[in-house]
């Protein structure tokens, strides 16, 4: 059986190498110069491949309820033995899952050194203009040349599917697919103060909520990253999907931030933990017995913005004045006006619908022999390796297409 397959990325690698194992003809087409380059950027540059923790609620899907055909026991156990059957030995913290050399180019030149040595075919710079189904074959028409083939697998990423020359969805469309709107995901929030220049560079550990018409839709914890521009760090992309969507539909979105949650997780409880630091710092103004505890700037700025004198005592506050100081540690509103666009976001949600599409081996209820993976499709997981996992998944089930 002839296949060719479109996208060299995580997903387009592990199903040539999957469907070559299988003894298949398989021909890997790759629009960039080399294969898997978003691989290097994955993990800060150490790749976190995989999770030990495959919890369904780190997956995402306009049907969820799908999910759990993809994402299960027996699928994670072949992507672990098949980063075993390549020779990557893992080295895990905390459940992350990194190559043990830590370092993406391990994964990288591994996957693409096992495509070359058992016999796929690679041609790079090479993007598809079109995909046509004829009655028992496909023929791809790419920038240079036809390639004629039985089966053909769709790997391509959610950034590259929209690009202009490709617009793989648009292809998807004309074979009938239906393609669920692609929101930005994994990406960083855009807000309108007028402190951003002064905040930018901070970090803090945070509790953070998204609030959609005053209605709290999710909370994270984790590291914020205070931007020009905005907010970031990992806590803040986890939420970044819903507040693209609920911002097209004309919602009010917000994010709540508690800089002090590690230490306070009401009003009450700062007050009591601001009586406690008084009593035991003398003679310190409410700056001074913050700034040790989070980054002084921010703290200027939020003593500020609530209005207080930053040289003020704690005894000297009104019992009025000491609540709205603790509204702006622990309940720090702001108003979401967008999100990065899908160029600059890490993934995207939206995609293929997985209603049409056999779960048990990626293939199109819709066009026989056409199979999605990876991006393409309407599934995406949080920031820990959960969207490499979705890849690495979803191009192990194409090989199971001819068992």
């Amino acid at each position: 059986m002839k296949y060719v397959v479109i996208g060299a990325g995580a997903s387009g690698l592990v199903s040539a190498i999957n469907l070559r194992r299988k003894n298949n003809e398989v021909i890997l087409l790759e629009k960039n110069d080399k294969c898997g380059k978003k691989i290097l950027t994955t993990g800060n540059g150490r790749c976190n491949y995989y999770n030990s923790d495959q919890d369904l609620k780190h997956y995402h899907s306009t049907n969820n309820s799908l999910i759990s055909e993809i994402i299960n026991d027996k699928t994670n156990n072949m992507v672990l033995d098949f980063f075993d059957s390549i020779g990557i030995i893992p080295r895990i913290k905390d459940g992350y899952y990194y190559p043990y050399s830590n370092t993406a180019i391990s994964i990288q030149n591994t996957l693409v050194e096992e495509t070359k040595k058992i016999g796929v075919k690679i041609i790079t710079n090479c993007y598809v203009k079109d995909i046509e189904k004829k009655e028992d074959f496909f023929n791809i028409i790419t920038n240079e040349d036809y390639i004629k083939c039985d089966k053909v697998v769709v790997s391509v990423g959610s950034s590259a599917s929209l690009r202009e020359e490709v617009n793989m969805y648009k292809i998807l469309e004309k074979l009938g697919h239906t393609v669920i709107k692609q929101y930005p995901a994994l990406t960083r929030l855009n807000l309108d103060v007028k402190y951003l220049k002064e905040w930018s560079g901070i970090r803090n550990n945070a509790s953070v909520k998204i609030l959609v018409n005053d209605k709290l839709i999710r909370e994270e914890y984790g590291e914020v990253l205070y931007t020009n521009n905005g907010l970031s760090g990992i806590c803040i992309m986890q939420l970044s999907n819903i507040a693209a969507q609920e911002l097209d539909k004309n919602n009010k979105v917000e994010v709540v931030i508690n800089n002090l949650y590690d230490f306070c997780k009401t009003r009450n409880d700062f007050i009591e933990f601001m009586n406690e630091r008084n009593s035991k710092l003398q003679n310190r103004n409410i700056s001074e017995l913050l700034d040790t505890i989070i980054n002084y700037k921010l703290v200027n700025i939020l003593i500020r913005e609530a209005r207080i004198n930053i040289n003020a005592k704690w005894n000297s506050l009104s019992d009025r004045d000491k609540n709205v100081l603790a509204s702006y540690f622990v309940d720090f509103r702001l108003n979401i006006i967008s999100t990065d666009d899908i160029s600059k976001a890490q993934t995207v949600s939206g995609g293929v619908s997985l209603l049409e599409i056999n779960p048990s081996n990626m293939e199109s209820k819709l066009v026989n022999g056409l199979y999605l993976t990876g991006e393409v499709i309407d599934l995406f997981g949080d920031c820990g390796g959960y969207n490499l996992t979705i890849s690495w998944t979803t191009g192990l089930l194409v090989g199971e297409a001819d068992d």
